[in-house]
């Protein structure tokens, strides 16, 4: 059972992280830990730890005889499944997304070409499996549990790739369509078009059609984008 200590430590590190990522805290400010462990009512244990986790994120950095210092957004580590969930929940959010899902755009086609080379008949199977259950949860605003699918889909093309680089990305992909999700920059129900197109992907993976499940995949990315067009400007 979670006990109400150590419920803290996440607690003060979402409300940190948020507004760091959010710029209630400009690049330069100075957060004094007996300041922070007095504004959460908690020891200067627990907000040494939670510094230690914005630190290894790189936005913060402890001085000695200064204080933890903020840092500017270009020494961030933007590829942190955190940083991208709070950049998400703030202002900045249609930028991000944006920034993201080209991305995306960059990586994903040549992670479908690649897997369409390199998959195991087991990862063609749970491809064709994920893409099925998008069809399933693809009507009547199920858009949670569509999201489910849609996640599984991609890691499975990342891994595939046989690229370990590609496969370490599947968190970063998870959250930018997890986000896009949560905050509602999705329609009520997806897509069809992209829809039948992860079906299509799927099936040229398993037929090793490499050139096919670049071009669809790519075509998947600019779709994306447009949606954005529309639902976050």
């Amino acid at each position: 059972m979670t006990t109400p200590a150590q419920g803290l430590h996440p607690h003060v590190l979402t409300t940190l992280g948020l507004a760091i990522t959010a710029g209630e805290y400009p690049p330069g400010s100075v957060l004094r830990t007996d300041q922070l462990a007095e504004r959460f009512d908690v020891s200067r244990t627990v907000v040494r730890e939670v510094v230690r986790v914005l630190e290894s994120m790189h936005l913060v950095e402890s001085r000695r005889r200064v204080g933890v210092i903020v840092l500017p957004a270009e020494r961030w580590n933007v590829y942190d499944p955190q940083v991208i969930r709070w950049r998400l929940a703030g202002s900045d959010r249609p930028r991000q997304l944006r920034s993201l899902t080209v991305l995306r755009s960059a990586i994903e086609p040549v992670a479908a070409g690649l897997a369409a080379l390199h998959a195991t008949p087991e990862q063609c199977r749970e491809l064709t499996e994920q893409a099925l259950g998008m069809v399933a949860t693809s009507r009547g605003r199920r858009l949670e549990e569509y999201l489910v699918h849609d996640v599984a889909f991609h890691r499975v093309v990342l891994n595939a790739s046989g690229n370990e680089m590609f496969a370490r990305l599947g968190d970063v992909v998870a959250e930018v369509l997890t986000g896009r999700t949560r905050h509602q920059v999705m329609f009520e129900d997806p897509d069809p078009a992209a829809v039948t197109l992860h079906v299509q992907v799927a099936e040229a993976v398993r037929e090793k059609d490499a050139a096919r499940a670049e071009a669809l995949t790519r075509e998947i990315a600019v779709g994306a984008l447009k949606e954005l067009d529309v639902l976050a400007p």
